[in-house]
């Protein structure tokens, strides 16, 4: 599986749940269903690369605003909701989180947990109980500049307004 058909797959899924995180969920398993244990395992490693990629200390720091904190476990939610909502705004939000102040993120789904886990899930009942292995160990510590809890509202202000970030 290419990465256009990665995003092809995620897209259409964004599209057709309306946003809706539980439906994102349904119809993303029908789609993985529909493909061999080969290509949903090339998905699966797509989507660990995307959320490596997003693995940085500018995304949390986002991540905490919109959520009025953000422990490392919603971190990945969080991340993997961002994945799910396709290409571009993937690509976007990871040069510049403070775009997430210009389109429409629901603060209550942000941190949704559930999304990142129907490849695995799909993949242990094709492959009869077994998963590949991902494809390298995920990150240990975040890319790029960390940031301290009370200063985080400065390094967005655009969404520290939109959500009501006061530090």
């Amino acid at each position: 599986m290419t990465l256009a058909q990665f995003w092809n797959i995620v897209e259409t899924v964004h599209r057709d749940s309306r946003g809706d995180m539980d439906k994102k969920c349904e119809l993303l398993e029908v789609e993985l269903r529909r493909l061999t244990l080969d290509e949903l395992r090339s998905f699966r490693r797509h989507f660990d690369e995307c959320e490596d990629r997003a693995y940085t200390w500018e995304l949390w720091a986002a991540a905490y605003i919109i959520g009025g904190g953000c422990s490392d476990d919603a971190f990945s939610d969080f991340r993997a909701t961002l994945i799910s909502m396709g290409r571009q705004t993937f690509e976007r939000t990871l040069t510049d989180p403070q775009a997430l102040a210009d389109i429409d993120y629901d603060a209550e789904t942000a941190h949704y947990e559930g999304y990142q886990y129907v490849p695995t899930t799909v993949e242990e009942e094709l492959g009869d109980g077994e998963t590949s292995p991902r494809y390298a160990p995920a990150p240990a510590e975040p890319s790029g500049q960390s940031w301290e809890e009370d200063k985080v509202a400065e390094l967005y202000p655009k969404l520290s307004e939109k959500y009501d970030y006061n530090g």
